[in-house]
């Protein structure tokens, strides 16, 4: 006898309340890619919602200001020399921290306001 081609229904338990409990995810397991990615998205949502630190704005200001006096020191023999160079470094950083931490303050705010009006419409 030939078997009908229906599709198997899930089932659905009925409580006295009158609401439907449907049984868990029933699906195949997520895999190691899958958890990756549901790991990284979570870890970037907590990097965006915690706010700007003077720590990682020296950090990131001391990285930039080691990149820009490598750049300037390659053409310190043709200027000012090594010397020119560390002073221009130094001036850098001191613009960097204070500005790199005002910036990162500035999105952090928009982000949060931009969240609030998300949650409030």
């Amino acid at each position: 006898m030939a078997q009908t081609k229906r599709k198997r229904r899930t089932k659905h338990r009925g409580t006295a309340a009158g609401t439907i409990q449907t049984r868990g995810r029933t699906g195949r397991p997520p895999s190691a890619d899958d958890k990756k990615k549901q790991t990284r998205l979570e870890a970037r949502e907590r990097r965006l919602n915690s706010p700007p630190t003077w720590k990682a704005s020296i950090t990131r200001a001391s990285s930039a200001t080691v990149m820009n006096f490598c750049t300037v020191a390659l053409e310190a023999p043709v200027s000012h020399g090594i010397q020119g160079a560390a002073i221009f470094a130094m001036f850098a950083l001191l613009i960097y921290i204070p500005g790199g931490y005002w910036i990162e303050m500035f999105m952090y705010r928009r982000r949060m306001q931009k969240k609030q009006q998300a949650l409030r419409k």
